[in-house]
């Protein structure tokens, strides 16, 4: 059974709506921090910053996507539309081209020199006009959307708009319709539809590179730099999502070596560059006089060449270089949709597998998201105080599974889904991260927003699994529920004070600095939070709660009051110098707070505990997968590593004894599920 949009926006709003409720906010701020958290998770956004102004005088901005010299030089800005009505109402054209006249007048007004002056400079429409006059030189378009709960029949996604000041502006609405489209699609991200002829007047020549029935499709092409910088000017970093290097590290990061080709010697730019790798889940050819043409492509990767593309779109939009003589050799494997979490993350990893890339292929498929996967469809978390019913918190290891697990449920499934997983128990690998590195002592890399978050998270939690995967266990699990117990109930803590209800603004990098600076008090003193006892009450005690409302209020001024050198509040969260002046505040902690207290010792003792235990789970599981797969399929797998001279003599030993049925000890287990991993590694199959 699958949702209409209709009961999309049902639920939808409800959920707005109990969020509201608890955090004693204004729907329509709830809406918009609900809204921008799905467009950052599909790429739409590289970071959602909450900046709200508005004039009689037809001017409206609610939030922007960043400093635009991290965005490749792109100013994004949005303007709420929120329609208290809980049926679905339409939206009509009129209303949207009001919508972005408003937008329009903000941006005009804010490239003024006497805009600025007539604001308070405590404000956030202070800190984002003096943020766009100050990076006026460095931006080279902007993109203005329309965020809204009502639905609009015609689509606008990236539509020319002409310019302002001479910046070209487009228009992109974002309404109950495309979010639903959106969601349902079970992938968190819309698809990337490239039609060449229609979007860029030109088809793409190319050779097929595969023979037979085998399944496999792939093409090899010339791109020329041109029409390979207007697409990433088109899709940007969402192009870039399933590249191992650019995802971890700077995505789409600019190389001198590539610029100063760019620049200086063009002719020899195909012969000095690798080219880049791709995916695409469809590709559509046609053939016109003996050649190939690839005519559109869905959903483009671009898993190795990452940097290449993104020098080439910077040498021509910054450096005005002429592209005419740049061509970029592409390698284009086709991907069945159904295989691509698992196939394109693997291409990537072996494309880059010239450098070592740290915590490769951590995506979905990465055994640390699985096992957490599996610990929040399993464990069971305590019933609140006063209720019998217990529920369970769902973790998303892939973006959106949350919402397509229950999207084609009846009613009553659904309905019992939702109590076993309520929707404010659902946290996705981006929330993890963010829930995490704020008790690493990172709130100005929280405060950059969800994807750099992510990607610093992923070489951490990557190195903890290499260095020891059972640490990663029961434990681990409820601790980061206690840690998202933590964040999400001093949000709705902070928004019912009334020194923040009297400025207003910057609840996220409040909350992520509070926090931070809280484990930073205790770890000066040996001491940790009990995670265990949150995790068992399922909510805040409350002598936990009233210190961190304290502490709130004493982190506050260091992060709305910036030094000198930075206007924007936002900005200026970004920076190591505001956690350093954090770091540096008094604060005195409660004696009472005992009581919620370890010392790190004690911890240390239940981790070792947890660890072990871990590790008898992993000898359990890896017998059961070994009588699983049974005699056959270690049979095979014995004769596979003799005939290309694999692996020991004691694992030859070991899958002889699986291939006789006999019954392997659980440390036995562990090491013939190793060793079939690395039979799979060289191309074996199960």
């Amino acid at each position: 059974m699958t949702e209409t949009v209709e009961d999309f926006h049902e639920d939808f709003f409800n959920e707005i709506r109990t969020h509201a409720d608890a955090g004693g906010r204004f729907m329509e701020s709830a809406f918009l921090e609900s809204y921008g958290e799905w467009l950052v998770n599909s790429g739409e956004f590289e970071t959602f910053d909450v900046a709200p102004y508005r004039a009689a005088r037809g001017m409206r901005v609610d939030a922007y996507g960043g400093d635009p010299l991290e965005a490749e030089g792109v100013l994004s800005l949005a303007v709420v539309d929120f329609n208290p009505d809980s049926q679905l109402v339409s939206l009509t054209k009129t209303d949207v081209e009001a919508a972005f006249k408003r937008l329009e007048n903000f941006l005009r007004a804010s490239l003024t020199d006497g805009f600025r002056d007539q604001l308070e400079e405590s404000s956030p429409g202070y800190g984002l006009a003096e943020l766009i006059h100050a990076r006026r030189a460095g931006i080279n378009r902007v993109r203005l959307f329309l965020i809204s709960n009502r639905a609009l029949k015609a689509r606008y996604d990236g539509i020319d708009a002409g310019t302002v000041d001479g910046l070209a502006v487009s228009y992109n609405v974002w309404d109950m319709g495309r979010l639903h489209r959106l969601v349902a699609s079970g992938r968190g991200k819309e698809d990337i539809e490239i039609d060449f002829m229609e979007q860029f007047g030109q088809r793409l020549p190319c050779l097929p590179a595969h023979v037979g029935g085998d399944g496999y499709e792939a093409y090899l092409s010339v791109v020329p730099g041109e029409l390979l910088s207007r697409i990433y000017d088109k899709w940007g970093a969402r192009l870039l999502e399933a590249n191992v290097r650019s995802f971890l590290q700077a995505r789409g990061g600019v190389n001198k070596g590539i610029r100063n080709t760019i620049l200086n010697d063009p002719g020899m730019f195909f012969a000095y560059n690798n080219g880049v790798t791709a995916t695409a889940e469809q590709v559509e050819t046609v053939v016109e006089n003996g050649t190939t043409y690839i005519s559109s492509l869905t959903n483009l990767q671009i898993v190795n060449g990452g940097q290449t593309t993104a020098s080439i779109f910077s040498a021509g939009k910054k450096d005005k270089a002429n592209l005419e003589r740049i061509f970029v050799q592409m390698k284009l494997s086709v991907v069945d949709p159904e295989r691509a979490m698992e196939v394109v993350p693997k291409i990537s990893e072996f494309a880059n597998s010239q450098n070592k890339v740290n915590a490769a292929d951590f995506f979905a498929n990465h055994p640390f998201h699985v096992r957490m996967e599996e610990f929040s469809r399993r464990i069971w978390a305590p019933a609140l105080d006063g209720t019998f019913t217990q529920s369970k918190w769902f973790y998303e290891r892939a973006r959106g599974s949350y919402d397509n697990a229950r999207a084609y449920l009846t009613k009553a499934k659904r309905d019992a889904f939702d109590v076993e997983y309520p929707k404010v128990q659902r946290f996705a690998k981006t929330d993890l991260a963010k829930f995490e590195m704020v008790w690493e002592g990172c709130p100005d890399l929280v405060s950059k927003g969800a994807q750099k978050t992510f990607g610093e998270y992923a070489k951490l939690a990557g190195q903890r699994w290499d260095k020891d995967s059972d640490a990663i266990n029961e434990l681990y699990f409820r601790a980061a529920v206690a840690k998202a117990i933590v964040f999400r109930n001093l949000e709705s803590l902070v928004s019912e004070q009334q020194w923040y209800q009297a400025e207003g603004g910057y609840r996220a990098q409040i909350v992520a600095y509070t926090i931070a600076k809280f484990d930073d008090l205790l770890k000066s003193g040996g001491l940790a939070l009990n995670f265990d006892m949150i995790w068992k009450e399922q909510a805040l005690p409350s002598v936990l709660a009233r210190t961190l409302v304290d502490l709130a209020e004493v982190v506050r001024p260091a992060i709305v009051q910036p030094d000198s050198t930075v206007a924007n509040i936002s900005e200026w969260a970004k920076k190591s110098a505001c956690w350093s002046r954090v770091q540096a505040l008094s604060f005195e902690l409660p004696e009472e707070l005992d009581v919620v207290l370890l010392d790190r010792q004690a911890k240390k003792a239940v981790a070792k505990d947890a660890k072990a235990v871990q590790k008898m789970d992993n000898g359990i599981e890896a017998q059961a997968r070994v009588m699983k797969l049974g005699p056959s399929v270690w049979s095979r797998a014995g004769a596979y590593a003799a005939q290309r001279k694999l692996l020991s003599p004691a694992d030859h030993s070991l899958i002889g004894l699986a291939a006789r049925r006999a019954i392997p000890t659980e440390k036995q287990s562990i090491r013939l599920v190793e060793a079939l991993g690395e039979l799979e590694a060289d191309g074996f199959m199960c």
